[in-house]
């Protein structure tokens, strides 16, 4: 039941302060910056005041409330922490000293952490477009009115939230773990399988053993023009397939044709990325035109002898990425693995038939991770809900 708390106009509870400092060459200034969606003040900058263009910069003190007047629609409020307290602002964020004979000062806060109140700021901001430039003037925050019990409640009221936000917190970390270790579930059963392959028989070779061809990409510049051939990059391989988006466009001629169009069951593996990155490989298995480019190597397999997604998985797997990793040529900001150091690969597999039955099981493991992690999906949506329900209980008098 709501309960009857009148509205009282926040220039009632906030007194705007101003402690203007001129600027001083030899300093130096430690600039916050408010969060989005009331995530606290940060540290934007620290800046001698030679480097600092404006005439004077705010101090701003533990307690005070503050706000970026060019982004209070995306919830750019705040009160000031002890880690904030002597730290400077610019004169887009006002600051105010909260009357705290009337109000909490994390009652406010949570108040202002809720989508409705940044809203209801979007629509007293002015400035016209583009929407980043309207400003929230300080006349008009003084001007919004929100429901005061006595201070004592309030504080019931804060306790109440935070005791529910900090469960839900709980929650959203079982939820990171689990989809921290269904993700690396998959992985974890290639290295397995594979680490026991000597004691079933399976024969060690090199992945040269298993190929009868390898290419490296085009160099030549690609475009926007997508009346060509689409060409995957780096970028496109993404965890362990082929990711459509951000494709590039290459009008390949005839001998480019034949040598760079991709045939199913071919695996791309990238030759260049970051230490960590160097080497994730997926297999094409797309229908129409495609082709790659050179920071792409193309293994075409003797598919009467190695099943394509099974050398794929393991080359993706823990014991291949640490091939990849101990193989690696260190560039400037870069890794590299040439196909010579690829095709040297050490890999066991298993008869054919064997190797379609250990991928058809993968298979279905594999989705069985992507159910686990569609739920998880519903349920960080569900729980992202949560606080701005308790928030909207609160501030009615319910909670």
């Amino acid at each position: 039941m709501n309960r009857p708390w009148s509205m009282v106009p926040l220039r009632e509870l906030l007194t705007p302060v101003s402690r203007p400092e001129a600027v001083d060459p030899q300093k130096t200034y430690h600039i916050l910056g408010a969060h989005w969606y009331a995530k606290g003040l940060y540290t934007k900058d620290i800046k001698s005041g030679s480097q600092i263009q404006a005439k004077n910069l705010y101090r701003a003190e533990q307690g005070d409330f503050v706000y970026n007047r060019l982004f209070a629609w995306k919830g750019s409020f705040a009160v000031a922490s002890e880690e904030n307290h002597g730290c400077y602002v610019s004169n887009e964020f006002p600051c105010f000293l909260v009357n705290q004979n009337r109000i909490d000062s994390r009652y406010l806060w949570r108040y202002f952490s809720r989508a409705g109140i940044w809203e209801e700021a979007f629509g007293l901001s002015t400035g016209g477009t583009p929407t980043s430039r309207n400003r929230l003037k300080e006349d008009k925050l003084l001007a919004m009115k929100m429901p005061l019990p006595p201070v004592e409640e309030q504080r019931r009221i804060v306790a109440k939230i935070n005791e529910l936000a900090s469960k839900i917190e709980e929650a959203r970390c079982l939820r990171r773990k689990a989809m921290a270790e269904a993700e690396t579930l998959l992985p974890s059963e290639i290295s397995y399988l594979f680490s026991k392959g000597k004691e079933n028989g399976w024969t060690t070779e090199f992945l040269r053993d298993y190929m009868i061809d390898d290419c490296y990409g085009t160099s030549e510049k690609t475009s926007d023009d997508n009346s060509g051939t689409p060409i995957f990059r780096m970028g496109n391989i993404q965890s362990g397939r082929l990711d459509l988006r951000d494709l590039r466009y290459l009008h390949l001629n005839d001998k480019d044709r034949a040598k760079l169009l991709l045939k199913k069951g071919d695996i791309l593996v990238n030759r260049t990325n970051s230490a960590e990155l160097v080497g994730k490989c997926a297999v094409f298995d797309l229908e129409g035109e495609y082709g790659f480019a050179s920071y792409l190597i193309r293994l075409c397999l003797d598919k009467d002898r190695a099943e394509p997604r099974l050398v794929a998985s393991y080359i993706n797997s823990p014991t291949g990425r640490a091939y990849m990793f101990s193989e690696r040529k260190q560039m400037t900001g870069q890794a590299n693995v040439n196909a010579t150091k690829l095709k040297a690969l050490p890999i066991a597999l298993p008869s054919l038939p064997e190797q379609r039955r250990i991928v058809a099981y993968l298979d279905g493991l594999q989705a069985k991770v992507e159910v686990l992690k569609h739920l998880q999906s519903q349920s960080s949506t569900e729980l992202d809900a949560l606080l701005p329900s308790i928030l909207d209980k609160a501030f009615k008098g319910e909670l």
